[in-house]
């Protein structure tokens, strides 16, 4: 894609084309901040309140959302932290594998906080000249180890359960295991409900992975309750078939974190704002057609390669201009969307070379 004019926005990178003027915004590096009061109160301030681009508001913005998801994780470690050690002790005295499958599964996705922290802090730090986009991505590394670890979490449960129903034992203490039960399903309910909130607003894919790993964990708790009624009634295997069905229920929150982390790393995004994005620009004055545009995740943030056809006629003042107002349009219409390279092609004339005729080698 040739850069003749190109109205450049982002990071201290070294993106793009070297040749032809670009405009350096002050879109600089940073991760849009969500706002805290969506709806028409927050448009009605955006419209009356004084507002830019600049470096000094991203960089806040950045540090306001990775903190949000700190936030969201601590939180989670500490409810996630009492009820595992509670549901431990029960274990200890019941013997009941399928509280045990829930408890390593409470205990697994409290420890997943702390690769998820990592990939906050790293997201913080600023660009280089090796890291040009930032480090992001390590948000996406640490979706991978959730997975992972959920993964694991599985086979153990599964396991133990495969064990109990080869060699059946009666669980003691009925009525200590149903009220941890009630009290892993509670716990894990209202982290699931923080985190998945939290990952939406900030655009963090890993952290609502997360979520739904500790919705799931919620259900199995309460599956540990209808074994502990079948044990209180007599039948043994009540509490193993417990720990199966809770092996298929991780297996089943297993596949859906791993397509959402997969894709993250696919640099997949939501045509709903691809949709979005061309629909902006369309209505950018200047703008003839859409000839490229490009949507990624950098971590919890979007940024965009677009490419528009303008009047060839015009001067490339005139140009740049366009290409301004296309990246303030993209700004305003997807969210979380915070950098922007824009491309001026000009529009074909009738027996004119294709401008991009010199680049037509280097296309695979």
């Amino acid at each position: 894609m040739s850069e003749h004019p190109t109205h450049r926005h982002g990071d201290g990178g070294h993106h793009g084309h070297p040749h032809g003027p670009h405009h350096r915004s002050h879109h600089h590096e940073p991760h849009g901040r969500p706002s805290s009061r969506p709806g028409a109160l927050h448009r009605l301030r955006h419209l009356l309140t004084p507002h830019s681009h600049d470096t000094a508001d991203k960089v806040d913005a950045a540090l306001e959302s990775s903190a949000r998801g700190m936030r969201a994780l601590w939180v989670s470690l500490a409810v996630l932290g009492v009820t595992a050690l509670a549901q431990a002790a029960v274990v200890a005295v019941s013997g009941s594998v399928a509280l045990l499958g829930d408890t390593v599964h409470n205990a697994a996705d409290a420890l997943t906080a702390l690769p998820l922290g990592i990939a906050f802090v790293l997201g913080r730090r600023a660009a280089t000249r090796r890291f040009t986009y930032g480090y992001g991505r390590a948000e996406d590394l640490a979706g991978i180890v959730i997975v992972l670890t959920i993964a694991a979490s599985a086979l153990f449960a599964g396991w133990t359960a495969v064990e109990r129903l080869l060699d059946p034992r009666p669980v003691a203490h009925v009525g200590a295991v149903a009220v941890a039960a009630l009290v892993g399903f509670a716990g894990n309910e209202w982290v699931a409900r923080h985190r998945i909130r939290v990952g939406r607003e900030i655009g963090s894919a890993a952290l609502v992975a997360d979520g739904l790993h500790a919705r799931t964990d919620g259900f199995t708790s309460l599956a540990v309750l209808v074994g502990a009624g079948g044990s209180a009634l007599g039948w043994q295997l009540a509490d193993p078939l417990v720990g199966l069905a809770i092996t298929a229920a991780i297996a089943l929150v297993l596949r859906d974190a791993a397509r959402e982390v997969v894709r993250r790393v696919m640099d997949a995004v939501d045509p709903a704002l691809t949709e979005r994005a061309e629909q902006a620009l369309r209505e950018v004055p200047g703008v003839r057609e859409v000839a490229e545009l490009r949507l990624r995740w950098i971590g919890h943030r979007l940024r965009a390669e677009v490419a528009v056809v303008v009047d060839g006629e015009v001067t490339v003042r005139q140009a740049h201009a366009v290409a301004v107002d296309a990246e303030h349009a993209l700004l305003h219409a997807v969210p979380r969307l915070t950098a922007a390279l824009v491309h001026a092609d000009p529009a074909p004339v009738p027996g004119e070379r294709d401008p991009h005729h010199t680049l037509a080698h280097h296309t695979p």
